[in-house]
């Protein structure tokens, strides 16, 4: 366990009217480099961002300026709370346990499931893989699809385009996993998993090249993770799963 110093600081935000609004905002805010969170909100105080390293205001307005007609000042004078200790870490609030936890569980129990059966198949084992990671993920975004949105806009190239998309996906991912679980139309479900993973590996890639310390939104607003390689890696290794089972099917 090591420590963390962040400093959370507050402000008020002027001239935003609505959660479109917001989500520009927000979005702005966090392609700066050492904003770690941003909560906005239309009541006041409008904004507790989260810091690795102090942030001059000017540099706040200059980036809200980009999202429109907005005005930034500081809500409290200054630092809330300058110091998070490593605690976070061993609560999961910014470790990847819970993830990897989550990774271990599904791989345990389907694997456990072909084990149990007279002969192993892989291509059923990835199916059910698909369908436990599909229904577990979505099951986190579902219990705050407002707040998942509004964090994967931040980084996914076509919610940034459509931010309708943000809340489609949820249910996107809960129709894919009910589809694999129950090998329904098993190309066609392959097809989509493999385009849809596929383009959401593009927005992370991008910010990894550019080294946007975005908050992953994989597990929705529930478990706070940093974007980060191991976000690209789960998006991966369902491009890799249904690539293969594509192949299979078509040979």
């Amino acid at each position: 366990m090591y420590q963390i110093i962040f400093m959370i600081h507050t402000f008020t935000i002027q001239g935003m009217t609505c959660g479109n609004c917001v989500a520009k905002v927000k979005s702005e805010l966090l392609k700066l480099g050492d904003i770690v969170s941003a909560d906005i909100q239309l009541q006041s105080p409008q904004a507790t961002l989260e810091m690795s390293k102090h942030i001059p205001t000017s540099n706040l307005q200059e980036a809200i300026s980009k999202a429109g007609n907005y005005t930034i000042a500081e809500a409290d004078g200054g630092m809330a709370d300058a110091k998070h200790a490593a605690s976070k870490k061993a609560e999961g609030e910014n470790s990847y346990f819970p993830i990897f936890l989550i990774f271990g569980f599904i791989t345990g129990i389907t694997l456990l499931i072909q084990i149990t059966r007279y002969s192993f198949s892989w291509v059923q084992w990835m199916s059910h893989f698909m369908a436990g990671f599909f229904l577990v993920f979505s099951f986190f975004k579902l219990l705050n699809v407002k707040g998942f949105a509004e964090g994967y806009r931040s980084y996914d190239v076509v919610a940034k385009q459509f931010p309708a998309w943000g809340y489609v996906y949820p249910f996107v991912e809960l129709s894919l996993g009910l589809a694999f679980l129950t090998g329904f139309q098993p190309l066609g479900t392959n097809l989509a998993a493999f385009l849809i993973m596929g383009i959401s590996s593009i927005g992370v890639i991008q910010s990894l090249v550019k080294k946007t310390p975005f908050q992953c939104a994989c597990l929705g607003t529930i478990i706070k993770l940093p974007l980060s390689r191991v976000t690209l890696f789960e998006d991966l290794l369902m491009v890799a799963m249904s690539g293969f089972m594509i192949i299979k099917m078509m040979a």
